[in-house]
């Protein structure tokens, strides 16, 4: 099995690398300048030869929630933000709700994103650096996770080629569960590490309805924003502000709402808030780190009850003293711990995970249910590379099904008729070989199909889309397959029903496969001109944009609005420039160029269309029959 690199594979290996690098004392100590010396605002830091670049958002902000849409869940591409997070543009699918965050904490958000300041600050940073690291504390980390979001989708509709990583301290939940989700499917989880104190109250606080605590709620803020900005936080006092019994009621009702939470399990109400990324849990005795969101949920629970009502508030400004202490108490957990290993290594590890989290063996019940949820996390990890090796193997059992497919090609391509694989496949009647390659279609469609839903639900490795072997043999089966998928299309004139094939009949696993191949690595023999005709062709829509083509003939020779005509011919144009530039190319196959292929026979029809044309008074440009249509 071809090695992971996804350094976020597992809790242990995320401890390490963190607790190993600067980052996290780094990205601490810019989150206590911007709290003190950058309210409402934001902090940025180059370090090195300016190749990684830090951007801080201050945890004293104003939330308004005078509004409704502003204390509860609002979809994200909606209002202000529509078009700002661009993978989130389409609907959730099947019944699931729509992808929605918190309304006053991405109407914060928005506050900054449209400010020149935040503009100019983050186009410096795509330009001039390699890496950049989201981070905030409070509020400020659900700031940091948004822009990080941001960037994700800027990098993925562009060609820019930028590193980025958020870490929060204390940060609260911020979407739904279909937008947790969405961040799993598109393989984002590793880019986001939220630190969590042990009792909390903020990454904690949005499983409770807020409608019976908000005086309250603001009280507590006011109470830890008024701390971080001081230099002095023991001078406030929160006595003065909530009594013990209104900290115990508060405390109750959350532990309460989380512990439903934790035993509901995945079975939650619509408009609940889910966690997303990976949760570093950092106590005295050091840290855990989960990416499994059940078991985040479990343990936060866990965790919460063994505080107390003051604890709980005061663990929200003890991020300090943690991080100062998880690089030390990583190196040095082994020898200082009084825990008694089996001789099992697994066993070992996940004692040791239970050390670091704080919880007892002397407390069995409890430490009971928090080894079950590392043990479930583990497991997990553990699944996903076992479903990797065991892909391999399925892989091969397909590949004689698009040798059969190669071997049909090459049939079609050397017969007399000179219809080609995609026509030969378009016009076939009925026969045992096209039955056949129709057979090994449907069965290649449902194990990728079966591929893709594994790695949207977390059920194999991490990298799993950038490993070789699955970006080669997807992209090989969508150049060899999607033709065919196009051809059966049109064959049985879905066109006239739902749309032409690219925007109203592709695939999902032909779009998930796309994005594969554009994020390879690409070699240097990749640039390198071609000396023959390619074996499929490159662009594996090509035949659907001469189905399309070839429809913009025939409105063409209907049409009698001259506004539209032209723009129909300017359409037209642009796809005849388009496949001469592939042919010129050789990234063409040679059945494009049959002689009764259908770009063939767009060809001679459009010649036709233009020798008409040619009789008709000269034309405006299209740009001006654009303006006035």
């Amino acid at each position: 099995m071809e090695p992971e690199t996804s350094q976020f594979e597992s809790s242990e290996t995320l401890a390490a690398y963190l607790a190993s690098t600067p980052l996290l004392e780094e990205s601490w100590r810019l989150c206590g300048h911007a709290n003190a010396a950058a309210q409402q605002s934001f902090a940025v830091n180059r370090v090195g030869t300016a190749a990684a670049a830090y951007v801080a958002f201050s945890g004293v902000q104003v939330v308004d929630c005078s509004e409704e849409s502003c204390r509860s869940l609002v979809e994200l591409e909606s209002g202000a933000a529509k078009g700002v997070f661009s993978v989130f543009s389409g609907r959730a699918e099947g019944d699931q709700e729509p992808f929605m965050v918190h309304g006053g904490l991405l109407r914060l958000f928005l506050n900054f994103y449209y400010t020149q300041n935040f503009q100019h600050k983050m186009l410096e940073i795509m330009n001039e650096c390699k890496s950049v690291i989201f981070t905030g504390h409070s509020l400020g980390g659900a700031l940091a996770s948004l822009s990080a979001l941001w960037l994700l989708s800027v990098i993925q509709s562009t060609s820019l080629s930028i590193e980025v990583l958020c870490i929060t301290y204390g940060s609260p939940m911020l979407g739904n569960k279909s937008f947790s989700q969405a961040i799993l499917q598109e393989r984002w989880c590793g880019n986001f590490c939220h630190v969590v104190g042990p009792h909390d109250l903020v990454p904690r606080l949005l499983f409770a309805p807020p409608s019976p605590f908000v005086e309250h709620f603001h009280a507590l803020f006011h109470f830890w924003q008024s701390s971080m900005a001081s230099s002095s936080p023991n001078s406030i006092q929160l006595d003065s502000l909530l009594s013990d019994e209104v900290k115990a009621e508060i405390f109750g009702k959350i532990l309460a709402c989380v512990e439903d939470r934790f035993r509901r399990g995945e079975n939650q109400e619509r408009g609940s808030f889910w966690p997303f990324g990976s949760y570093m849990f950092c106590t005295e005795n050091g840290a855990i780190c989960l990416d499994n969101r059940m078991a985040v949920v479990k343990m936060l629970y866990l965790m919460l009850g063994k505080g107390t009502p003051n604890a709980c508030v005061e663990d929200h400004l003890k991020y300090e003293n943690y991080v100062g202490r998880i690089c030390w108490q990583y190196l040095q957990r082994k020898s200082s711990t009084n825990v008694c290993f089996s001789e099992s290594s697994n066993e070992a590890g996940i004692a040791l995970a239970l050390h670091s989290s704080g919880i007892s063996f002397q407390e069995p019940v409890l430490y009971g249910v928090a080894k079950d949820c590392i043990v479930m996390a583990r497991q997990l990890g553990c699944r996903r590379n076992l479903n990797t090796a065991k892909m391999a193997v399925s892989l091969s059992k397909v590949t004689p099904l698009r040798a059969q497919i190669e071997w049909y090609k090459a049939f079609c391509d050397n017969s007399d008729d000179q219809l080609g694989y995609y026509d030969s496949f378009k016009r076939r009647t009925a026969s045992r070989k096209g039955s056949k390659v129709y057979m090994n279609l449907a069965r290649l469609g449902k194990f990728w199909d079966e591929v893709i839903h594994m790695l949207e639900t977390n059920q194999l490795t991490h990298d799993f889309h950038k490993l070789v072997k699955y970006v080669n043999a997807s992209q090989f089966y969508k150049l060899l397959v999607e033709p065919l998928e196009i051809a059966e299309y049109y064959r049985t004139e879905m066109h006239k029903r739902k749309g032409h094939y690219i925007e109203d009949g592709r695939e999902k696993r032909f779009r998930v496969f796309d994005k594969w191949w554009r994020d390879r690595k690409i070699g240097d023999e990749e640039g390198n001109p071609r000396s023959k005709f390619a074996g499929l062709t490159q662009d594996s829509c090509f035949w659907a944009r001469v189905e399309e083509a070839r429809d913009c003939v025939y409105c063409v020779m209907s049409e009698v609005d001259q506004g539209r005509e032209l723009v129909l011919v300017d359409k037209i144009e642009k796809f005849e420039a388009y496949a001469r530039g592939l042919i010129e190319r050789k990234e063409v196959s040679v059945d494009v160029l049959a002689k009764n292929s259908s770009y063939s026979l767009f060809r001679e029809e459009w010649e036709e269309v233009k020798a008409r044309l040619q009789l008709l008074p000269p034309r405006f440009p299209v740009a001006m029959v654009r303006e006035k249509f």
